[in-house]
């Protein structure tokens, strides 16, 4: 073997030009102005979110392109193009609407990694209420805490947790007026809804409410490991950051494979795993199962992941 040390010079050949190819060109000439002319935003000065993440590519002609591939437990694939992304979110905020759930409302998600959470966090911002994502691992108490600290006026969830979880206690919450259960069928139970109900009944009209960027979005807890779990709030001009990061720092080109393994129950998996890669245009792969190293493999090979968005712990 000879002596002399191998280098491995970083760039040097790439299957696409990076966006991010001179860092102090690019920081530069950055600037927040010019971050936000790469959305459309909305007339008069709006910005929402869900538009800027779904609508906004429909209405470009590029409704046929796959937004959402959902692997379910069992490996069963579905694919959720834009435009049907589109007339999901419509239906669901509808379906707010007809519950009378408005503008700065909060309406809080306890899911997996299925669908509707998706189709239901992006509805929530069309119909300008407050997208409040819960992680489904949490207890009966961290979940009471939230809803009761945020002032959730409705909780979308499934049969098994809401049983399990939240069914003991719920009304003892003042604001909290409804339940949306994503796979019941409706409920005698006064306040409980089931999601095919709310959305056969709600209608695929145009739902988007124009909200202004300083218009509340997001709420997310802190993990409450050092007291009482705190809520940040986030505004619709989040957006702007969400795109333009995943632009530079994740590299995103409209014909990326993407995955993102953080639940959407935290920032990472709302922020980098539904708003960003979409506003980016691209394919995003959702896995509803819990971690496992063969499954992961697979999907990253047989799916053609191009960008994988991860966490040490898992590698």
């Amino acid at each position: 073997m000879p002596n002399e040390k191998t280098i491995i010079r970083k760039g040097a050949s790439f299957a696409k030009p990076p966006n991010l190819s001179d860092y102090a060109e690019a920081r530069r000439d950055f600037s927040w102005t010019e971050a936000r002319g790469r959305l459309d935003g909305l007339p008069d000065g709006g910005l929402n979110i869900a538009y800027e993440a779904v609508d906004r590519h429909v209405r470009h002609g590029l409704g046929a392109k796959t937004a959402i591939r959902w692997i379910s437990k069992d490996k069963v694939r579905r694919d959720i193009c834009y435009a049907e992304l589109s007339t999901g979110t419509d239906r669901f905020a509808n379906a707010l609407k007809a519950l009378g759930v408005g503008k700065d409302d909060a309406v809080f998600v306890l899911a997996g990694r299925v669908p509707e959470l998706y189709i239901a966090a992006l509805g929530i911002l069309k119909n300008g209420s407050v997208f409040c994502p819960l992680f489904s691992a949490f207890g009966p108490e961290p979940i009471r805490t939230r809803l009761e600290r945020g002032d959730g006026v409705v909780l979308v969830t499934t049969q098994r947790l809401f049983e399990r979880k939240v069914a003991n206690w719920w009304r003892e919450l003042p604001s909290l007026k409804h339940i949306v259960l994503i796979d019941g069928e409706g409920s005698s139970e006064e306040g409980v809804t089931g999601w095919n109900e709310a959305m056969l009944n709600a209608g695929a009209r145009p739902a988007l409410v124009r909200t202004m960027p300083e218009d509340r979005a997001l709420l997310h807890f802190t993990s409450g490991t050092t007291g009482r779990p705190k809520g940040a709030i986030h505004v619709h001009a989040a957006v702007i950051a969400h795109h333009i990061t995943g632009f530079f720092a994740l590299d995103m080109h409209p014909d990326d494979i993407f995955w993102c393994t953080a639940d959407p129950g935290w920032v990472t998996g709302t922020s980098y795993g539904i708003i960003a890669p979409l506003t980016n245009r691209l394919t995003m792969i959702v896995d509803e199962a819990e971690f496992d190293a063969a499954r992961w493999y697979r999907i990253l090979q047989e799916e053609k992941v191009t960008i994988w968005y991860t966490a040490p712990t898992a590698i």
